[in-house]
């Protein structure tokens, strides 16, 4: 999955304002206790992050 599919999905499922506020704020154990931006920046893939949001906050199907 690239990055700009990745923010897209975010802001899909929290809206433009608060996608980034949620990456940069919310540390989440399916990431290794790190944020989604941490977890982006440590190397993790896309997808395995957006993976453990839909885990974390129960994205809907049809936003998966």
């Amino acid at each position: 999955m690239r990055l700009t599919v990745f923010w897209e999905r975010m802001a899909a499922h929290f809206g433009e304002a608060y996608a980034d506020s949620f990456a940069r704020d919310h540390v989440m154990s399916e990431l290794g206790g790190r944020t989604v931006h941490e977890a982006l920046e440590a190397g993790w893939g896309a997808k395995e992050v957006w993976r453990a949001v839909c885990a974390a906050v129960d994205v809907p199907a049809e936003l998966r």
